[in-house]
Order: structure tokens, then C-alpha cells, then sequence
């Protein structure tokens, strides 16, 4: 069991966070920081703390919003930040426009987990996710290994479900992985993706793919025009709760993340969706997967787009 996980940003997703480490027994002791008011996640914890008795859970819930209440955490998950919401227009905001917002946002949360945890494993979910990321990295001085964003293990969900609707088959027998940024250009790769070991072809027409593959990469604002506000919620946390138990657990597993590549597929000091195998020391390898020249192409496409807003973060001081 962990000794303690963290969550900042009490929203949606940060809840769900929080709820379903208790329900699963994940830590010994959950913190929830949420700066917006003085008694928000003491609140939302206290709640959760009561339905303890329930889950069957002798875990500690707390909520504050002080960052000081994620001294001697193991593991933090950033959730903080504007989510995109649909405008009267039916319109989103831009990644650049969510991203001036967010940045501000995600500073005062690089120097409180630098602060009080600074040894912890940080997980990032807040959008613009490639860019957050990134800015936590430069801000919070923390080590590559140990720092990533979730975005890989929900875009390849997203897709394997669509996959398994339009096949007739199980989620379980669906393996597929989506590269590259978490936005419109993400890289769902069709030749890796297998049906019980069998090619997806075999089961789906590559017409149908096409449109699985289009539905995958804007799968997150289909989410947020059917709720008209606010955005996905269940998946992100659960898919970060994926990780956190892959490293805690020293499970040697192959997740999609964010990661900070060093010269792998071809791309220095940004962090880009990629396969990686976590363990006790987070991000233990990065795995390259054979692509065909197509996904070559759009992958490129897909990783000069980050370039492009990681460029923008860089001159925001």
C-alpha cells in the first residue's frame, strides 16, 4: 500500500481521484488541495471520509487549501486548472487560449509540490496536457523519470472501446495504442492494433477505422459538448490511477504516458505520448513502436504541434 497520494485541483476529476483511491485501498492517506476556497476540499474530503465506513477503508482523507498538506507524498496528481467548456456559440476555447490561463495556474503548483514533495512521482492531467507538462518539468525542477502526463493510457481507451463497439468484441481482447500529443493530431496507430492477437482489419473495415480513428481524436470534445460543461472526468482519474498503481506496484507494465524524450523518435526535451514500461522507478524504458509510413508522417505532425505550444510556453515567463 502507498503511504500517501496527492491530488491538486478539487474539481471533477480530482474528486473521482480521491473517491476511487479509498475505494480501492490504494494509500494509507489521500490530501486534496484546492486553492479556489477556504473550505472546498476539506469539504469534498470530508464527504468522502464519511462514506469510508461503506468502502470498508481505515484511510486517512484530508483537504485543505494549503499546499502543505502534501508534505510526504508519494505520488501527486495535478488535475488543476480551467477545464474547456463549450461556449453559447457552441464553440471551445483554443488550446492557446486555455493555455495562457492554465500556465499562471500550474506555476503556483510546480513550486508547491517542489516545496512539500519534491520527491514525489507527479502525474499531470490538466490541459493543455503536453504544455502542462512541460511547464511543471521547467518549473519544478523535477527528474524525468519521475514526472509525466496522463494522456496516452485514455486516448488508446477511448479508442479500444471504439474498437470493441464496432468489432462486437470484449474490451479485453482489444490492444491498441495512440502516440503523439493529447489533441486533434494524436496518433491512434492502426498496425499495432490487434483483435485477440489477430490484425484489426480482420474484424473492423478500414472504412470503419478511418472513422474510429477520427471519433478517438476528437473523443474529448464529443465529451464536453454532450455535458455542455465541464469535460471527461471518470476517465482521466482512473487512467492516472493506472499509472500511479503500475509504478507502485513495480508492475514492469507498458502504459502509453507523456514522457520526456531524450533523443527517442527523434525528439528532444519535450514530452510526447509514447509506450513506456513503469516500475518502481516511474518511467523505466521507452519503447519504440514500428511504424508504417503513414503514421510516420502524422506522428511528426503530431509532435510539431506540441513543439509549437511548448514554443509559447517557453515565452511566458
Amino acid at each position: 500500500m502507498i503511504n500517501k497520494i496527492g491530488i491538486v485541483g478539487g474539481g471533477n476529476i480530482g474528486g473521482v481521484c480521491v473517491s476511487e483511491i479509498v475505494n480501492r485501498g490504494l494509500a494509507r492517506e489521500v490530501a486534496l488541495v484546492d486553492v479556489k476556497d477556504p473550505e472546498f476540499a476539506a469539504g469534498k474530503c470530508l464527504d468522502i471520509a464519511e462514506a469510508t465506513p461503506v468502502y470498508g477503508r481505515d484511510i486517512r482523507v484530508i483537504g485543505s487549501k494549503s499546499y502543505d498538506i502534501l508534505e510526504g507524498c508519494d505520488f501527486v496528481i495535478n488535475t488543476a486548472g480551467v477545464p474547456r467548456a463549450m461556449r453559447p456559440d457552441g464553440t471551445f476555447p483554443s488550446r492557446e487560449e486555455l493555455l495562457a490561463i492554465n500556465l499562471k495556474i500550474t506555476d503556483f503548483v510546480a513550486a508547491g509540490i517542489k516545496k512539500y514533495a519534491p520527491n514525489a512521482f507527479v502525474i499531470s492531467i490538466a490541459n493543455p496536457l503536453d504544455a502542462i507538462v512541460y511547464r511543471l518539468f521547467k518549473k519544478g525542477g523535477f527528474k524525468p523519470n519521475k514526472i509525466m502526463g496522463m494522456a496516452g493510457v485514455l486516448d488508446s481507451a477511448r479508442y479500444k472501446y471504439f474498437v470493441s463497439q464496432e468489432a462486437g468484441i470484449s474490451v479485453e481482447n482489444i490492444e491498441a495504442v495512440v502516440l503523439g500529443g493529447h489533441g486533434d493530431t494524436m496518433v491512434p496507430v492502426r498496425s499495432a492494433t490487434r483483435i485477440y492477437g489477430m490484425p484489426v482489419e480482420e474484424f473492423v473495415t478500414k472504412a470503419k477505422l478511418a472513422k474510429i480513428e477520427k471519433r478517438t481524436r476528437g473523443a474529448g470534445g464529443e465529451v464536453v459538448k454532450l455535458l455542455g460543461s465541464g469535460s471527461a472526468f471518470v476517465s482521466p482519474a482512473v487512467s492516472a490511477l493506472e499509472m500511479i498503481e503500475a509504478i507502485a506496484f513495480d508492475k514492469k507494465k507498458i502504459v502509453p504516458v507523456a514522457a520526456y524524450l531524450q533523443g527517442e523518435y527523434g525528439v528532444k526535451n519535450l514530452f510526447v505520448g509514447v509506450p513506456v514500461v513503469l516500475g518502481k522507478n516511474g518511467i523505466e524504458k521507452i519503447i519504440k513502436v514500428k511504424l508504417n509510413a503513414d503514421e510516420k508522417k502524422a506522428l511528426k505532425v503530431s509532435i510539431n504541434a506540441v513543439k509549437k505550444t511548448c514554443a509559447e510556453v517557453d515565452k511566458t515567463k
